[in-house]
């Protein structure tokens, strides 16, 4: 069991792993071997998530979830299976862990005096600026 969070456990064997041959370069070793992983997980297979919750991953995850809600993930970063395998699988993690994060509620605030009397300040300063500028303009016609 590899935890989410406090109540979301992801069950290791729900996550189905099928190695590949990767694309790109590599030789006559790209040709042989298959050591690109592709990761399939049912997001109904989570233990313990709420519908909201399901949606936000599935937000979260974007292009790689499929109309069954699988999320599909390929990795083919490295050189062997192992590391492979171990990169989809973190990469699942990462996501599932951000679709399922609370964001903190933003609490509207109104300025302070302090900082109210000095943008009165600087606009002051500014508009005096652009008068003696005026009368200067004036003076050279």
């Amino acid at each position: 069991m590899i935890k989410i969070s406090d109540k979301i456990f992801l069950n290791e064997n729900d996550i189905k792993c099928s190695f590949i041959r990767a694309s790109g370069p590599g030789g006559q070793n790209v040709n042989k071997v298959s050591t690109a992983v592709q990761l399939r997980f049912d997001i109904n297979n989570l233990v313990g998530i709420t519908e909201d919750i399901k949606e936000k991953i599935i937000k979260t995850a974007g292009k790689r979830v499929t109309n069954e809600d699988f999320i599909i993930i390929e990795a083919k970063r490295f050189r062997t299976q192992e590391k492979n395998r171990k990169d989809a699988i973190d990469r699942l993690v990462k996501i599932l862990k951000k679709g399922t994060e609370i964001r903190k509620v933003r609490k509207k605030t109104k300025p302070t005096s302090a900082s109210k009397a000095k943008r009165i300040e600087s606009k002051k300063k500014r508009g005096e600026l652009k008068k003696r500028r005026e009368k200067f303009k004036n003076i050279s016609e």
